[in-house]
């Protein structure tokens, strides 16, 4: 009964952490608050997938806006019963959610690769990711971070946004498939099923 009461607030979870993930994305382009770095391309290959902005940040916010105007009592009658509407609109709901999980996915995963892979820095070879054959060992090494010279301090900068962004489309995941559950319970279940009539 709480999955169900709660389907319609699980929507309007996406929106800020839709935000959050844009901001957070956004950030990963100027290291240490400087734009230098993306000026002359010095930054990782992940960081130009747009991961952030586009599929875990727009995306995600045009199916919680899409979503959240499904649930309106307002919305447009598409069949004769009531019944047979409500369960258009949820299994529409059901097949953007899952596409908000799919979306969310997929920028974990990009989050996750670019976090083993580590940041592109300068060292004393010059520009390269010196960490990508450490398969992640690096993020518990601290004395090896000091090998990036430029820019200062990429390494936790990339860690902490990259773990920021893992967590968001994380917890956009949950949300989507959390939608999904509510939705088929509402559909199956007899709430809105056009077989209990």
């Amino acid at each position: 009964m709480a999955l169900e009461t709660c389907g319609s607030c699980l929507s309007c979870l996406l929106i800020p952490l839709a935000l959050w993930s844009i901001v957070v994305n956004i950030l990963l382009y100027f290291p240490n608050g400087k734009a230098s770095h993306a000026a002359s391309y010095q930054l990782p290959n992940y960081v130009w997938y747009f991961e952030g902005i586009c599929f875990s940040g727009v995306m995600i916010l045009l199916l919680a806006v899409i979503l959240i105007t499904l649930e309106c009592s307002v919305f447009y009658r598409c069949c004769q019963s009531e019944s047979c509407n409500k369960t258009y609109r949820s299994f529409i709901s059901i097949v953007l959610a899952l596409l908000g999980a799919a979306f969310s996915g997929y920028s974990c995963i990009i989050f996750i690769w670019g976090l083993i892979q580590g940041p592109f820095c300068n060292s004393s070879g010059g520009w390269d990711y010196i960490f990508k054959d450490t398969a992640g060992g690096y993020l518990t090494d601290r004395l090896a971070w000091s090998r990036c010279t430029e820019p200062a301090n990429i390494v936790e900068w990339n860690i902490i946004l990259l773990s920021i962004l893992i967590a968001l489309s994380g917890l956009q995941f949950i949300v989507c498939f959390l939608k999904v559950a509510a939705e088929l319970k509402r559909t199956l279940c007899g709430t809105y099923s056009v077989f209990v009539q």
